[in-house]
């Protein structure tokens, strides 16, 4: 009768590569116990990077006539007889030109409801497909074992 590793084909690693394959077996621990994401959550010294600059350009505009909405951000009426443009966000949430640009070039949420936008920070965004890789995952394992 073959034993397991016989039944297997089992070759024994070389003692040359043993520190190699130890190296392999680490980062594939740390990988699948959530390290990147550990990373992620205690690196706090980085700051959310800014608007994609392809996401600024193509934001809606509109112009606003004198009274008729004032910008969440200066809380200043549209006092000027000439009209003003106010740029619309993904999420609805409208601003001035002037009053949003300097956010969205420093942050990737909207002032008021803190949705996230798209980045040029292609690790940023590597980091948040991860993340919602894995709430996912962890949502159909929820659904698989309650229904």
């Amino acid at each position: 009768m073959t034993d397991y590793f016989e039944e297997m084909n089992f070759q024994p690693i070389d003692e040359d590569q043993v520190a190699e394959h130890q190296l392999m077996l680490m980062v594939r621990f740390l990988r699948q116990s959530g390290y990147d994401e550990l990373d992620m959550q205690f690196n706090t010294d980085r700051l959310p990077p800014p608007t994609s600059k392809e996401l600024i350009n193509n934001l809606k505009s509109r112009l606003v006539k004198a009274h008729d909405e004032k910008c969440p951000i200066c809380l200043a009426p549209n006092e000027n007889l000439s009209d003003e443009t106010f740029l619309t966000l993904p999420c609805g949430h409208d601003f001035h030109n002037e009053c949003i640009l300097p956010w969205l070039n420093r942050t990737n949420t909207c002032p008021l409801c803190r949705s996230e936008m798209k980045t040029d920070d292609e690790e940023y965004e590597e980091a948040k497909k991860r993340k919602q890789r894995k709430q996912e995952n962890i949502e159909t394992l929820h659904n698989s074992m309650f229904g």
